[in-house]
């Protein structure tokens, strides 16, 4: 059979009994092998006994690079949704939660108004329903908690406060919740219950501007809930009163429409799981109804 020859690298058919060159030798080796590499690489990855092979993450995987979820939550949820954004934050590698507590009904306005926002947690289904109305709300709320009012005294009640009723005591200088805020809603519920007007002394936009009031000393008594007194430790003590029961609040979570759909409905369920119902009852937290 007549031998082939390769042109580019300078070899041609030796003639009959000739010997081939070492040099051309060379080139011919050395040109088989090139052949032979580039025939076997391809796009597989090598399944050679004790090759590495990395397989390509799937797409979807992770959270998208983390990134930043905003939450608007009423006021009272702060000591306990802040400890559940650092446990979800672990969770969720590269994700910050950042947080907006105020008093529900601001945080509507605000949201109304164009505020940027994941998720919203409120202190009333009122509220709630009101953000449906305006449009903010991705799909539907869930009630993930519920709460109750209760009376902040000074430490060691000095006044001397057991009800309700005692709160309408002359020159007893007594806080709320403005009427529009869930708190103030609850309060005024709880006064047609008991047959009681309360005349406060101011009624101030969220629950935690009137737990500073009594702290601060600049009120005798404040209508707070449940969960306030109890995270402001020894610096108020708790007067429980049987009324507070006719005026239960149901707290709703839902995400925002134009956020992160995805990560918003993961903190969602976040804080409809273990880990939220374990944190909220600890806060003082009843459970959903």
């Amino acid at each position: 059979m007549k031998k082939l020859a390769f042109q580019g690298f300078g070899w041609r058919s030796p003639r009959p009994g000739a010997k081939p060159r070492m040099s051309q030798l060379a080139l011919v080796v050395a040109a088989v092998a090139l052949f032979a590499g580039a025939c076997s690489s391809s796009d597989e990855p090598s399944t050679q006994p004790g090759a590495s092979v990395t397989a390509p993450a799937p797409k979807g995987a992770g959270n998208a690079g983390g990134g930043t979820l905003t939450v608007f939550a009423a006021a009272s949820l702060t000591e306990s949704f802040t400890a559940l954004g650092k446990e979800f934050e672990a969770q969720h590698s590269g994700v910050t939660v950042k947080f907006s507590f105020a008093g529900s009904s601001t945080l509507v306005q605000q949201l109304t108004n164009g505020a940027k926002a994941d998720v919203f947690a409120a202190a009333d289904q009122a509220t709630m329903d009101k953000a449906n109305q305006g449009g903010v709300i991705d799909g539907q709320a869930t009630v993930f908690a519920t709460n109750k009012l209760a009376i902040a005294v000074a430490p060691g009640n000095p006044k001397g406060i057991k009800s309700f009723a005692d709160l309408n005591k002359a020159g007893l200088n007594v806080v709320t919740c403005a009427p529009q805020v869930p708190c103030g809603a609850a309060a005024k519920k709880v006064e047609q219950s008991a047959g009681v007007t309360l005349k406060p002394k101011s009624e101030e936009q969220d629950v935690k501007q009137v737990l500073n009031k009594v702290v601060s000393g600049d009120a005798d008594a404040g209508l707070v809930y449940v969960t306030d007194a109890t995270a402001a430790g020894d610096k108020v003590q708790k007067v429980d009163f049987p009324e507070a029961q006719q005026a239960v609040n149901s707290y709703p979570i839902a995400a925002v429409k134009g956020g992160q759909a995805d990560l918003a409905h993961q903190f969602e369920q976040f804080v409809l799981g273990t880990e939220g119902r374990t944190e909220l009852t600890k806060a003082g937290f009843g459970s959903a109804q």
